[in-house]
Protein backbone atom coordinates (compact mmCIF):
# COMPACT_ATOMS: atom_id res chain seq x y z
CA UNK A 1 0.00 0.00 0.00
CA UNK A 2 2.91 2.36 1.07
CA UNK A 3 4.56 1.67 -2.42
CA UNK A 4 1.36 1.90 -4.05
CA UNK A 5 1.16 5.76 -2.47
CA UNK A 6 4.51 7.03 -3.33
CA UNK A 7 3.85 6.20 -6.71
CA UNK A 8 0.74 7.98 -7.17
CA UNK A 9 2.72 10.91 -5.44
CA UNK A 10 5.45 10.96 -7.63
CA UNK A 11 3.06 10.68 -10.61
CA UNK A 12 1.42 14.06 -9.55
CA UNK A 13 4.28 15.42 -8.01
CA UNK A 14 5.88 18.96 -10.04
CA UNK A 15 8.17 16.99 -12.38
CA UNK A 16 6.02 14.04 -13.27
CA UNK A 17 7.07 13.64 -16.92
CA UNK A 18 10.30 15.04 -16.97
CA UNK A 19 13.72 13.15 -17.39
CA UNK A 20 16.92 14.18 -15.86
CA UNK A 21 20.54 13.48 -15.98
CA UNK A 22 22.57 13.75 -12.91
CA UNK A 23 26.44 13.46 -13.75
CA UNK A 24 28.55 12.44 -10.66
CA UNK A 25 25.27 10.73 -9.33
CA UNK A 26 26.88 7.90 -7.25
CA UNK A 27 27.67 9.78 -4.05
CA UNK A 28 27.24 13.37 -2.48
CA UNK A 29 25.90 15.91 -3.72
CA UNK A 30 25.07 14.03 -7.16
CA UNK A 31 23.06 11.80 -5.25
CA UNK A 32 20.96 13.84 -3.20
CA UNK A 33 20.20 16.26 -6.17
CA UNK A 34 19.07 12.85 -7.94
CA UNK A 35 16.84 11.55 -5.07
CA UNK A 36 14.95 14.99 -4.69
CA UNK A 37 14.47 15.03 -8.27
CA UNK A 38 12.77 11.30 -7.91
CA UNK A 39 11.12 12.89 -5.21
CA UNK A 40 9.15 15.71 -6.98
CA UNK A 41 8.26 13.13 -9.83
CA UNK A 42 11.34 12.64 -12.36
CA UNK A 43 12.51 9.71 -14.19
CA UNK A 44 16.00 10.08 -12.82
CA UNK A 45 19.21 8.73 -14.61
CA UNK A 46 22.75 8.85 -12.73
CA UNK A 47 26.10 8.37 -14.08
CA UNK A 48 29.53 7.85 -12.19
CA UNK A 49 32.81 6.10 -12.52
CA UNK A 50 32.20 3.63 -9.38
CA UNK A 51 30.34 0.66 -9.74
CA UNK A 52 29.14 -0.29 -6.40
CA UNK A 53 28.28 3.46 -5.69
CA UNK A 54 26.63 3.49 -8.62
CA UNK A 55 24.31 0.91 -8.22
CA UNK A 56 23.34 1.76 -4.57
CA UNK A 57 22.32 5.00 -5.39
CA UNK A 58 20.22 3.43 -8.66
CA UNK A 59 18.84 1.28 -5.83
CA UNK A 60 17.74 4.04 -3.95
CA UNK A 61 16.87 5.75 -7.03
CA UNK A 62 14.44 2.97 -7.83
CA UNK A 63 13.14 2.75 -4.33
CA UNK A 64 11.33 6.00 -4.40
CA UNK A 65 9.18 4.37 -7.35
CA UNK A 66 10.16 6.26 -10.36
CA UNK A 67 12.34 5.11 -13.74
CA UNK A 68 15.64 5.21 -13.10
CA UNK A 69 18.77 4.18 -15.20
CA UNK A 70 22.50 4.44 -14.27
CA UNK A 71 25.48 4.25 -16.74
CA UNK A 72 29.60 4.13 -15.99
CA UNK A 73 30.58 7.01 -17.83
CA UNK A 74 33.62 9.26 -17.94
CA UNK A 75 32.52 12.85 -18.73
CA UNK A 76 35.96 13.70 -19.86
CA UNK A 77 35.55 11.39 -22.59
CA UNK A 78 33.18 12.56 -25.87
CA UNK A 79 32.07 9.10 -26.78
CA UNK A 80 31.66 8.01 -23.16
CA UNK A 81 29.57 11.34 -23.13
CA UNK A 82 27.50 9.79 -26.55
CA UNK A 83 26.71 6.79 -25.20
CA UNK A 84 25.39 8.02 -22.28
CA UNK A 85 23.07 10.87 -23.09
CA UNK A 86 21.74 8.36 -26.21
CA UNK A 87 21.45 5.48 -23.49
CA UNK A 88 19.57 7.94 -20.90
CA UNK A 89 17.09 8.97 -23.47
CA UNK A 90 16.56 4.92 -25.00
CA UNK A 91 15.50 4.26 -21.08
CA UNK A 92 13.41 7.25 -19.64
CA UNK A 93 12.41 9.32 -22.83
CA UNK A 94 14.24 13.04 -23.79
CA UNK A 95 16.34 14.59 -21.02
CA UNK A 96 15.03 17.88 -19.97
CA UNK A 97 16.96 18.34 -16.59
CA UNK A 98 19.87 18.10 -17.05
CA UNK A 99 22.91 18.20 -13.40
CA UNK A 100 26.23 18.88 -14.50
CA UNK A 101 27.55 17.59 -11.04
CA UNK A 102 30.55 15.20 -11.71
CA UNK A 103 34.00 17.54 -10.06
CA UNK A 104 37.01 16.38 -8.33
CA UNK A 105 39.14 18.93 -5.94
CA UNK A 106 43.14 18.76 -6.24
CA UNK A 107 44.29 21.66 -4.01
CA UNK A 108 47.91 22.72 -3.23
CA UNK A 109 50.07 25.37 -4.49
CA UNK A 110 49.67 25.86 -8.65
CA UNK A 111 53.47 25.79 -9.57
CA UNK A 112 54.24 22.48 -7.45
CA UNK A 113 51.25 20.87 -9.42
CA UNK A 114 52.14 18.74 -12.59
CA UNK A 115 50.45 18.93 -16.08
CA UNK A 116 48.65 15.69 -15.67
CA UNK A 117 46.61 16.88 -12.15
CA UNK A 118 45.88 20.57 -14.65
CA UNK A 119 44.33 18.11 -17.50
CA UNK A 120 42.73 15.84 -15.08
CA UNK A 121 40.93 18.18 -12.93
CA UNK A 122 40.00 21.01 -15.92
CA UNK A 123 39.04 18.27 -18.24
CA UNK A 124 36.95 16.84 -15.45
CA UNK A 125 35.13 20.28 -13.78
CA UNK A 126 35.01 21.84 -16.93
CA UNK A 127 35.70 20.06 -20.40
CA UNK A 128 33.05 17.35 -18.66
CA UNK A 129 30.15 20.24 -18.52
CA UNK A 130 31.17 20.99 -22.05
CA UNK A 131 30.56 17.54 -23.33
CA UNK A 132 27.70 16.37 -21.67
CA UNK A 133 25.74 19.69 -22.35
CA UNK A 134 26.64 19.40 -26.11
CA UNK A 135 25.23 16.09 -26.41
CA UNK A 136 21.70 16.73 -24.38
CA UNK A 137 21.17 20.21 -25.98
CA UNK A 138 20.71 19.28 -29.20
CA UNK A 139 16.98 17.58 -27.71
CA UNK A 140 16.52 20.28 -25.72
CA UNK A 141 16.40 22.54 -28.27
CA UNK A 142 14.05 20.53 -30.83
CA UNK A 143 11.68 20.70 -27.80
CA UNK A 144 12.08 24.18 -27.05
CA UNK A 145 12.22 23.45 -23.48
CA UNK A 146 15.14 22.56 -20.23
CA UNK A 147 17.24 23.06 -17.42
CA UNK A 148 20.64 22.67 -17.21
CA UNK A 149 21.91 23.46 -13.85
CA UNK A 150 25.92 23.33 -13.38
CA UNK A 151 27.06 22.74 -9.93
CA UNK A 152 30.02 25.19 -9.47
CA UNK A 153 31.46 26.93 -6.04
CA UNK A 154 32.24 29.80 -4.18
CA UNK A 155 35.78 29.03 -5.51
CA UNK A 156 34.10 30.25 -8.80
CA UNK A 157 33.80 33.44 -7.20
CA UNK A 158 36.93 34.18 -5.09
CA UNK A 159 40.54 32.83 -4.83
CA UNK A 160 42.74 30.99 -2.27
CA UNK A 161 45.95 29.87 -1.27
CA UNK A 162 45.88 26.45 -2.37
CA UNK A 163 43.31 26.47 -4.81
CA UNK A 164 44.98 27.22 -8.16
CA UNK A 165 43.82 24.52 -10.65
CA UNK A 166 40.73 24.25 -8.48
CA UNK A 167 39.63 27.55 -9.07
CA UNK A 168 40.54 28.24 -12.63
CA UNK A 169 38.18 25.00 -13.19
CA UNK A 170 35.56 27.23 -11.53
CA UNK A 171 36.05 30.02 -12.75
CA UNK A 172 36.50 29.03 -16.54
CA UNK A 173 33.01 26.87 -15.26
CA UNK A 174 31.52 30.52 -14.59
CA UNK A 175 32.27 32.13 -17.73
CA UNK A 176 30.70 28.79 -20.20
CA UNK A 177 27.88 28.72 -18.16
CA UNK A 178 26.99 32.68 -18.44
CA UNK A 179 27.74 31.80 -22.40
CA UNK A 180 25.80 28.88 -22.79
CA UNK A 181 22.33 31.01 -21.06
CA UNK A 182 22.78 33.46 -23.50
CA UNK A 183 23.34 30.91 -26.12
CA UNK A 184 20.14 28.89 -24.95
CA UNK A 185 17.54 31.15 -23.56
CA UNK A 186 15.73 31.90 -26.83
CA UNK A 187 15.02 28.56 -26.88
CA UNK A 188 13.26 28.19 -23.57
CA UNK A 189 16.40 26.79 -21.98
CA UNK A 190 17.48 27.95 -18.80
CA UNK A 191 21.26 27.86 -17.84
CA UNK A 192 21.87 28.04 -14.14
CA UNK A 193 25.01 27.83 -11.70
CA UNK A 194 24.95 26.73 -8.04
CA UNK A 195 27.65 27.63 -6.24
CA UNK A 196 28.09 26.42 -2.48
CA UNK A 197 30.79 26.90 -0.02
CA UNK A 198 32.44 23.76 1.90
CA UNK A 199 29.71 20.59 1.33
CA UNK A 200 30.11 18.39 4.25
CA UNK A 201 31.09 15.23 1.62
CA UNK A 202 33.95 12.98 1.65
CA UNK A 203 35.31 15.68 -1.02
CA UNK A 204 36.04 18.98 1.24
CA UNK A 205 39.68 19.38 1.58
CA UNK A 206 39.03 20.80 5.26
CA UNK A 207 39.29 18.60 7.84
CA UNK A 208 39.46 21.32 10.60
CA UNK A 209 36.12 22.47 10.45
CA UNK A 210 33.05 21.28 12.75
CA UNK A 211 31.26 19.42 9.84
CA UNK A 212 27.29 19.74 11.42
CA UNK A 213 27.85 23.53 10.47
CA UNK A 214 29.03 22.73 6.89
CA UNK A 215 26.47 23.39 4.05
CA UNK A 216 24.85 19.53 3.66
CA UNK A 217 24.41 18.03 0.39
CA UNK A 218 20.54 18.24 0.76
CA UNK A 219 20.80 22.08 1.15
CA UNK A 220 22.14 21.95 -2.67
CA UNK A 221 19.31 19.67 -3.40
CA UNK A 222 17.11 22.06 -1.99
CA UNK A 223 18.25 25.09 -4.18
CA UNK A 224 18.05 22.49 -7.55
CA UNK A 225 14.33 22.02 -6.73
CA UNK A 226 13.65 25.39 -6.56
CA UNK A 227 15.73 26.23 -9.87
CA UNK A 228 13.65 23.57 -11.66
CA UNK A 229 10.44 24.26 -10.36
CA UNK A 230 10.46 28.04 -10.51
CA UNK A 231 7.66 29.84 -12.62
CA UNK A 232 7.99 29.16 -16.21
CA UNK A 233 8.37 33.12 -16.95
CA UNK A 234 11.51 33.63 -14.43
CA UNK A 235 15.29 33.51 -15.02
CA UNK A 236 17.62 32.66 -12.07
CA UNK A 237 21.28 32.65 -13.42
CA UNK A 238 23.05 32.09 -10.02
CA UNK A 239 23.12 31.10 -6.22
CA UNK A 240 25.52 31.43 -4.04
CA UNK A 241 25.46 29.29 -0.98
CA UNK A 242 26.97 29.79 2.52
CA UNK A 243 26.28 28.06 5.62
CA UNK A 244 24.61 30.34 8.31
CA UNK A 245 27.18 29.99 10.90
CA UNK A 246 30.59 29.74 9.93
CA UNK A 247 32.33 26.51 10.67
Amino acid sequence: MADKMMRTIHASGPLSGEVALVTGGSRGIGRAIALRLASLGAAVAVCGRDATALQASAAALRATGVPAFSCIADVTRAADTERLVAESQAALGPVSILVNNAGLGLFGPAHERSEAEWDRILDTNLKGVFLVSRAVVPTMIARRNGHILNISSLAGKNTFANGGLYCASKWGLQGLSGCMAEDLREYGIRVSTVCPGSVATEFSPRTDRDRSKLLQAEDVAHVVEMLVTQAPQSFVSEVQMRPLHKP
